[in-house]
């Protein structure tokens, strides 16, 4: 058997495999350090060791290069390349055949050559790999680039104060302070009270440049999205949501500065209840879990933060359909107004009845007092207040949308049991039938109405209908009208042609929208009338214009 040999710097290594040695553990001769001494003296008391040595020591004196394959040249020594063993032949079994990479036993990862060339192989200690931070409770920093580009953005700013930027009054703050807020934070700039107190928070009426970059950076305000960035501003720092009270500094300051809002400014009364009717408009529509608690996901899903964004740069206020149209805040208010005959804030239920010209069945409308819809939010037994008038309006005028579905699905649903059977349906639909008959309009047979249902919304299942099956539908909002709406349900079978080609010419509007234009119209028409038969038509004094 052949023997490699490796010769190194100051000596020679032997490979152990070669001595034909029982296998043995490192963990043997820890226990018994005297084992390899003993292995050796054995292994050099065999002949054909003595042999090999006495050779090896008669080749270094002659001064002849030492053949370590066991070839002497003094040929003192027998051919043949192997070792001697101490076992005898055929008392162990043969070697397994060798693989070409070495000893098919246990394979060491060799990390580098010894000082002595050993082939043996050394374990290698596990390289322990180091995972970057992945989480950040407050957002992840910003890059150095970024938050040096931000600096010198600050520092290129000219601030109107040296020390700082000052508040100018209670609530009005410098354009300088505007612009920060609009050109560098890319926030709206109706922001910048809302933030300065936010900064200023132990209320010295001033924000200095340090304290400014400390709030922004530290804050990881850089890395944030912009709907981030307002959550973070507007909720409390105990709270993880926003309620209708985080968003009132920034509709004032929206009042106080839009030139679309000027002429309200003389009329503070009316500039609260256009603020109380924005905030409810965005509840209604953004906050769908209807908690009355806007969390960052909500706030993320709607498209509240479009809507700022083009209020703040559209000088037009009713050109901003999303929650900002004074126009349509004037329809709502008036309409609220005209019912509320006592003028008591407060609605009854003989007070809702009279809406949209007595359009409303008595049942629905008391189911909309049972409060199954929605909870009032009015303290006093059997009314409603404005805030429950709004929800009720913008989901009677715009059925189709998401969360009118929701209204009027838990009205039409009196078990609660989430499906929309025919006799539930067919519950609401005989006083629609028996008001038909009185007002002298041929009967329709509610299995004709069901027929028609079914075929309109084409549920999963024909014998009940789910939230799931109206909101897949466009024309479910008619389901709706058919059912409780007497005025709705005579226009749709009659399909106007002017409103189905008004609704094609503008297809991105929503019935909502359409409503309130045309609502709006009526309602000036009637307020001209009305200043010309009081003899205010023949003089036009633009100063002395009411809000409404």
């Amino acid at each position: 058997m052949d023997m490699d040999v490796v010769v190194g710097g100051d000596g020679v290594s032997l490979d152990p495999d070669l001595l034909q040695l029982p296998e043995l553990s490192p963990l043997a001769f820890k226990s018994n350090p005297f084992l390899a001494e003993e292995l050796f003296s054995l292994w050099l008391s065999l002949p054909d060791t003595s042999k090999l040595v006495k050779s090896l020591l008669l080749d270094a004196k002659s001064g002849a290069t030492l053949n370590m394959l066991g070839n002497s040249t003094s040929g003192n020594v027998s051919s043949g390349n192997s070792l001697p063993s101490m076992f005898s032949a055929g008392s162990v079994p043969p070697l397994s055949p060798r693989a070409p990479s070495g000893s098919p036993r246990i394979t060491k990862q060799k990390t580098g050559p010894s000082s002595l060339g050993s082939p043996l192989k050394v374990i290698s200690e596990p390289v322990r790999e180091v995972i970057p931070q992945f989480y950040f409770k407050n957002g992840r920093p910003p890059p150095n680039d970024m938050r040096e580009q931000f600096l010198l953005e600050i520092d290129q700013h000219v601030y109107s104060h040296v020390d700082g930027l000052q508040a100018h009054g209670e609530e009005t703050f410098a354009v300088n302070f505007k612009s920060v807020v609009k050109e560098i934070c890319k926030l709206p700039s109706f922001f910048s009270t809302a933030l300065f107190r936010k900064i200023n928070a132990n209320g010295t009426g001033i924000v200095t440049r340090d304290q400014f970059v400390n709030y922004w950076i530290k804050g990881n305000m850089l890395t944030m999205d912009i709907a981030t960035k307002i959550y973070s501003i507007l909720k409390q720092s105990d709270c993880s949501y926003l309620t209708q009270d985080d968003f009132k500094p920034v509709l004032r300051e929206l009042l106080a500065s839009h030139p679309g809002l000027e002429f309200l400014q003389g009329t503070p009364e009316f500039q609260e209840r256009y603020a109380e009717t924005v905030i409810y408009r965005i509840f209604y529509y953004v906050n769908r879990s209807g908690t009355g608690r806007l969390t960052l996901r909500e706030l993320k899903r709607g498209n509240l933060i479009a809507a700022m964004q083009h209020v703040d740069e559209e000088e037009d206020i009713n050109k901003v359909l999303k929650y900002f149209s004074y126009e349509h805040f004037y329809v709502i208010y008036c309409k609220f107004w005209e019912l509320d005959t006592d003028h008591d804030f407060f609605i009854d239920k003989e007070n809702l009845i009279r809406y949209g010209n007595h359009a409303l069945t008595y049942r629905i409308v008391d189911r909309i007092f049972s409060q199954v819809p929605r909870k009032f939010t009015s303290k006093v037994a059997g009314k409603m207040s404005y805030e429950d008038f709004v929800y009720f309006m913008l989901s009677e005028e715009d059925k189709s949308s998401e969360p009118g579905l929701e209204y009027w699905f838990k009205c039409v649903d009196l078990d609660g049991n989430g499906l929309l059977t025919p006799n539930e349906m067919q519950f609401f639909f005989e006083e629609q039938l028996h008001r038909m008959e009185c007002m002298a309009q041929e009967p329709v047979l509610f299995e004709d109405i069901l027929c028609q249902i079914i075929d309109m919304i084409g549920p999963e299942n024909e014998g009940y209908i789910t939230l799931r099956d109206l909101k897949g539908c466009k024309l479910s909002g008619n389901v709706f009208n058919i059912l409780f709406n007497l005025n709705k349900f005579i226009a749709f079978e009659s399909r106007d042609p002017f409103l189905i080609r008004q609704e094609r010419d503008n297809p991105t509007l929503t019935e909502w929208d359409r409503f309130a234009h045309r609502e709006y119209i009526r309602l000036s028409m009637e307020e001209d009338a009305e200043d010309a038969s009081n003899g205010s038509g023949d003089i036009w004094d633009e100063s002395l214009e009411a809000p409404f």
